[in-house]
């Protein structure tokens, strides 16, 4: 495979941007890879696990002269840290984003580009609960998908970050962001939030004890303790900045919880028997689409002592 940039800058060093450095490795479509983090300990251990070929003590010497600049910081702070690299960025440079909000991306980032670089947000919808710069592997973009809300940019520039995307194992398609930010309510961000809250039930029900949840627990809250264990900072901006679909949705989820608690309490079996066959269709449907397995507890091998 051709070099695609010569020079990639990565802003943040968690994750994603470690699972994007190996998997261009990997894939080898691009030339040097510099990265910056704020935190001087992360950059350490950038260094110590030769994450990034040049890790910068600035996110001005990381840009400069990139071609593709890529940030990988949680959203609340991508306004600020847009200004302070908008002075280093290379006309022709692109300039895109792995936040899982695009609306409040856009017009956070936006007034800040300058004229000349082609600014496409994008998506990967990949991740893991750990984060940090040693979580990251080449395959994490594998068979997932990669959603870009070009927003306008140049169709040649979104053409080619496509095909990067796809290079590094990614399925792609284009979304106007609204539509995203919806459509990411309803399999992300809502999900999410009913995880934190039924952990925290566990937590505060003090007729449960936690040794009791810790030893007793079942699958599903295994699932979502698992999930309420990802990165508070990033879901915490997540929520504050996708306020309007995530209100929408819980708003809608809220409607069928009621529904459910009614059927139960006045035991109709067969509204909830024909309520779970349908939503039953869906988890084959993500099977179908390969985007998990069939295989018993969720292809997770069990945990043995």
């Amino acid at each position: 495979m051709t070099v695609m940039y010569n020079r990639v800058a990565l802003i943040g060093l968690g994750l994603i941007a470690s699972s994007m450095f190996w998997a261009m490795k990997r894939a080898d479509v691009v030339g040097e890879v510099t990265g910056y983090a704020r935190s001087s300990d992360t950059r350490d251990v950038a260094r110590e696990i030769g994450l990034c070929d040049r890790v910068c003590d600035s996110a001005a010497d990381a840009v400069a002269g990139a071609d593709l600049i890529i940030l990988c910081v949680p959203i609340g702070v991508m306004a600020d840290v847009t200004r302070e690299i908008s002075g280093m960025l290379k006309p022709g440079a692109v300039l895109t984003d792995v936040g899982s909000v695009k609306r409040a991306v856009i017009n956070a980032v936006e007034p800040h580009v300058p004229d000349g670089v082609h600014f496409i947000p994008g998506h990967p919808l990949a991740g893991t609960e750990q984060s940090g710069p040693r979580s990251g592997f080449a395959e994490l973009f594998d068979n997932r998908w990669c959603l870009l809300t070009p927003n306008g940019a140049d169709a040649t520039e979104v053409k080619k970050l496509r095909t990067f995307w796809q290079e590094l194992g990614s399925n792609v398609d284009e979304m106007d962001a609204d539509h995203h930010d919806l459509v990411l309510a309803v399999t992300s961000h809502t999900p999410h939030l009913i995880a934190y809250t039924m952990v925290g039930v566990a937590d505060d029900l003090s007729r449960v004890t936690d040794t009791e949840v810790v030893n007793f627990s079942a699958a599903g809250f295994r699932d979502f303790t698992r999930i309420a264990a990802s990165d508070p900072t990033m879901w915490r901006d997540v929520f504050l900045n996708n306020k309007d679909a995530t209100l929408e949705i819980l708003g809608r989820f809220t409607e069928e919880l009621f529904a459910l608690q009614r059927a139960i309490r006045q035991g109709d079996g067969e509204h909830l028997h024909d309520y779970f066959t349908r939503t039953r269709a869906i988890r084959r449907g993500i099977i179908e689409a390969g985007q998990d397995t069939d295989v018993p507890n969720f292809g997770r091998n069990p945990v043995r002592k």
